[in-house]
């Protein structure tokens, strides 16, 4: 059976760098959630308005149609999304099917927003981090989700992801 993970959580977090890297090391397709994004959305956060539920939608439904492709191709994929609430991820497991597996990067609001300052030519302006974090719902204790630490490196945090994962891996066969 093909592996389906999401790298998810607040913008800042790594996303994009933990899961390539991730995807490398377990020999996976991988692709950036953010690049899925319709313009308005794009348009919305750039100008530093928050995304709405129905802004949303349409972006997870997206998400969960690259997770079912590469499904039904038997690839292994690792894909970003920052899936904030738990709607979401119930309508991303529904649409990629079962197992889908969450790395959740947790970190505090004040490393965030450092990294978040620290990055260049993102959309995503740090004014935003506020209402990610508000809206936010932990995922913590829901069925295949691994929370990872990002007080770390790339690296470090994406053995502690493998090293999680391959746990549950392990108790799920």
């Amino acid at each position: 059976m093909s592996k389906a993970i999401i790298v998810m959580g607040v913008s800042g977090a790594g996303k994009t760098s933990i899961a390539d890297l991730l995807a490398n090391r377990l020999g996976c397709k991988f692709v950036e959630g953010d690049r899925l994004h319709p313009e308005a959305n794009v348009k919305k956060m750039a100008e530093g308005t928050p995304l709405t539920d129905e802004d949303r939608w349409p972006w997870l439904d997206i998400i969960g149609n690259e997770l079912k492709t590469a499904r039904s191709a038997g690839e292994d994929i690792v894909l970003t999304c920052s899936s904030l609430k738990k709607i979401y991820r119930e309508r991303l497991r529904s649409a990629g099917g079962d197992p889908l597996y969450f790395v959740f990067l947790k970190g505090s609001p004040e490393l965030l927003a450092s990294r978040m300052g620290a990055r260049k030519g993102h959309f995503m302006p740090t004014s935003l981090l506020q209402s990610q974090l508000a809206t936010l719902e932990s995922p913590e204790g829901e069925v295949n989700v691994v929370t990872v630490d990002i007080d770390a490196s790339v690296p470090q945090i994406v053995e502690d992801a493998i090293g999680r994962l391959e746990k549950l891996w392990r108790e799920n066969s």
